[in-house]
């Protein structure tokens, strides 16, 4: 069994099964002597352009009351539009991209943007996967029609693709609709610039459409939006690799967690065989769902209420 282990889901693991899944897994680590604390994270306070939210789990068994470390971008607004760190960081300095799949390698300028272009950099001096394919006609009109921040369902009803009803009225398991929760939104959407992207999926080079430029985004930009490197290659064809993206923690999200784990609490201890859940953060919105509460009460069961104090349990 690892000293350490951090595990990622989308959050509809909290509501899912009524509780049921996130409870189980919690109590099973616990089982295995390990201390464990759940948390939402929306990955924009962390630096991350985008508003990512997403369910981790950590725990040890060398018995440290693990804490998550500190946000460290100011964030605002609902659901957190307003961040230090915006989509236009992630893609501003990139180059025109090209429709032409066959061109491999396009060179970057000279001189990165800014700190954050640094980072993303690395050292590349060229990138790859930076091309959007050919857009039908029908396709166009639509992307040619939407603003900063329209869906689908800003289009005239005979441009809304026959798929959209069914997939506008998805819902979560607390009954929002998912574009209310900063899921994948239906159909199209167009970016805004100013603000941190929407969350980065398999469906991105399909659905989500630069800011300014007529056309879906392309796998490096999105690429660059979960914080890959420009050096970093992917492998397979084009679904391959933004499903690789989409899945994937945002890399420099890892290494926030990483390295505070090294730096704050190591690897060394005596291996405990009795675990315990330390806190848990559902949601940081104001008011909890019919559902987050029914998970609640299953993970207050899981509490050892004589060391854990009501301030882990909401922040």
């Amino acid at each position: 069994q690892p000293k350490w282990f951090l595990m990622e889901n989308v959050e509809g693991l909290l509501t899912s099964n009524n509780g049921i899944y996130i409870y189980e897994a919690a109590k099973a680590f616990i089982d295995l002597g390990y201390f464990i604390r759940i948390e939402k994270i929306y990955s924009q306070e962390y630096g991350i352009p985008q508003r990512r939210k997403r369910v981790l789990i950590v725990g040890n068994r060398l018995g440290f009351e693990y804490n998550f470390p500190e946000p460290n971008t100011k964030v605002s607004g609902q659901i957190f539009r307003n961040s230090n760190i915006t989509l236009n960081h992630a893609i501003r300095s990139l180059p025109e991209a090209v429709n032409r799949k066959n061109l491999t390698l396009i060179p970057l300028s000279e001189k990165p943007f800014d700190e954050f272009d640094a980072y993303l950099r690395s050292d590349a001096s060229e990138i790859t996967d930076h091309y959007f394919t050919s857009i039908n006609s029908i396709q166009m009109e639509r992307i040619f029609r939407l603003k900063p921040g329209q869906t689908m369902k800003d289009l005239p009803r005979e441009l809304q693709h026959g798929s959209f009803k069914k997939r506008a009225n998805r819902r979560v398991a607390d009954g929002t609709p998912t574009e209310k929760r900063g899921g994948a939104p239906s159909g199209l959407k167009r970016l805004i610039a100013n603000e941190p992207c929407l969350t980065i999926t398999g469906a991105a080079t399909r659905e989500l459409i630069h800011p300014t430029q007529n056309r879906p985004i392309t796998i490096r930009e999105s690429a660059r939006i979960q914080t890959f490197p420009d050096n970093f290659m992917f492998y397979g064809n084009a679904s391959q690799k933004i499903q690789q993206i989409g899945n994937a923690i945002p890399p420099m999200l890892a290494k926030i967690l990483a390295k505070h784990i090294k730096e704050n609490y190591g690897f060394d201890g005596v291996k405990s065989n009795t675990g315990r859940l330390l806190g848990f953060t559902l949601t940081k919105a104001g008011a909890m769902s019919p559902a987050l509460k029914k998970t609640e009460s299953l993970l207050i069961s899981l509490l050892d209420s004589s060391t854990i104090k009501q301030d882990t349990l909401f922040r």
